[in-house]
């Protein structure tokens, strides 16, 4: 398998340190619009001989279709910016590639009621390719980092082990992630945060289909295991939304972040002041977007592993019947220690959660464990093999037998 990562910056980085160990792949290439990242990347990496880098316009689908070409990709791994997956998406159906993402096509608000029912959501953009892909025999995954993606194979694993009727599917993320020196800093792309958390928050029923909800809506405080302890998490809008209810059978599906006050209100000064637009303003004589400029001053997340410390913990919450016909609540979770994955990966543990996913992707998928065509997310695909393959390669993960008290 040759593989074609496109985007080298802290997930992708990360991907290349994770993949490095392993022997499922003849051949890597990463890929950034600046060549000296990339190279950066590949430097740091101890075994270099199955590594190269190269400099790539990802905005430009015929660069990408021809640097897979030069590459010899079976696949491109999409770890850019968001805004980039059309063009990403569409060069690996032109060079035939499988092609995995950790973020979906971005979503479009309601133009009248932003804040009761969705406009164009997550994906759309993606699954409306599902028959294309599907007669060329050629796989798109999407959202297989860590949430999305180890949040849906949790959701899987669930149905078809641990519940008999599920009612709620909660996706629940939570930290005590501390960065020292920066009164403000986040562990993972500004731009894709902003995004995401102000957004109109997505919230899928059996009964009532798809509708959104005010930014930072239905505050709950949830129990976090390992030390993080109780955090108030509130919705946002989240791929796995999206993603569960197409092939997993419950009443209600949701996602929940755990912001913090502190964020969540530099997050609503960002919007007061219009600092979240992503409509170029004239500053003299550039076109800049305000969000991008948030996103230059701030540091690079993939920078602060030395800074941080604490933990970070990604799960999935569900609620139902059990197999045995009593009523049952599961906490199926992964936790990142920073001090653990800086000190083996030099990757810090935010990154490095996201990373391991589509690196286990890639190794089921090469070694025939994982089969399949079309558009899909990672909700349907076999859950058993992937955590097999996750608990032996030492990342474990948990499963929490929960009561409704875990959850205020």
């Amino acid at each position: 398998m040759n593989v074609l990562v496109v985007g080298s910056g802290g997930v992708g980085s990360a991907i290349a340190a994770i993949a490095e160990r392993r022997s499922f792949f003849d051949h890597m290439a990463l890929a950034d619009r600046d060549g000296d990242r990339a190279r950066r990347a590949v430097s740091g990496l101890e075994h270099r001989d199955r590594f190269s880098s190269l400099q790539l316009d990802a905005s430009d689908p015929q660069a990408i279709v021809a640097a897979a070409r030069e590459t010899g990709a079976d696949v491109i791994v999409n770890a850019a910016d968001p805004r980039l997956n059309p063009q990403i998406f569409s060069a690996a159906f032109e060079a035939r590639c499988t092609y995995l993402d950790m973020a979906m096509t971005l979503s479009e608000p309601h133009p009248e009621r932003p804040y009761e029912e969705p406009g164009i959501k997550l994906g759309d953009r993606q699954f409306a390719e599902q028959e294309r892909w599907q007669k060329a025999g050629l796989l798109a995954l999407l959202g297989i980092g860590v949430e999305p993606g180890l949040s849906d194979i949790f959701a899987r694993y669930a149905a078809d082990h641990l519940f008999s009727t599920i009612d709620e599917i909660g996706v629940r993320d939570g930290a005590n992630l501390v960065v020292e020196g920066y009164a403000f800093a986040p562990t993972f792309s500004i731009w894709t945060t902003i995004e995401e958390c102000l957004n109109p928050p997505l919230i899928w029923e059996r009964q009532r289909g798809w509708y959104t909800t005010e930014p930072f809506s239905e505050p709950e405080l949830f129990d976090f295991p390992e030390g993080i302890g109780p955090v108030e998490c509130v919705n946002v809008e989240h791929e796995e939304v999206v993603l569960v209810p197409r092939e997993i059978d419950c009443r209600r599906v949701t996602f929940k972040y755990g912001l913090g006050e502190e964020f969540i209100d530099v997050l609503r000064k960002l919007h007061l002041l219009g600092l979240d637009s992503t409509d170029p303003v004239r500053v003299g004589e550039v076109d800049v977007a305000p969000r991008d400029l948030v996103a230059a001053v701030l540091p690079d997340p993939a920078s602060l592993g030395e800074r941080m410390s604490g933990k970070t913990c990604a799960g999935t919450f569900v609620t139902g019947i059990g197999t045995d016909g009593a009523e049952r609540s599961v906490y199926l979770y992964h936790v990142a220690d920073n001090e653990q994955t800086m000190r083996e990966y030099g990757c810090q543990a935010v990154v490095w959660q996201t990373a391991i996913n589509p690196v286990i992707a890639l190794e089921l998928l090469a070694d025939g464990s994982w089969k399949a065509t079309g558009v899909v997310g990672p909700e349907a695909l076999d859950a058993d093999v992937f955590l097999a393959r996750m608990r032996s390669s030492g990342w474990d993960y948990g499963v929490s037998e929960r009561s409704p008290a875990s959850v205020v």
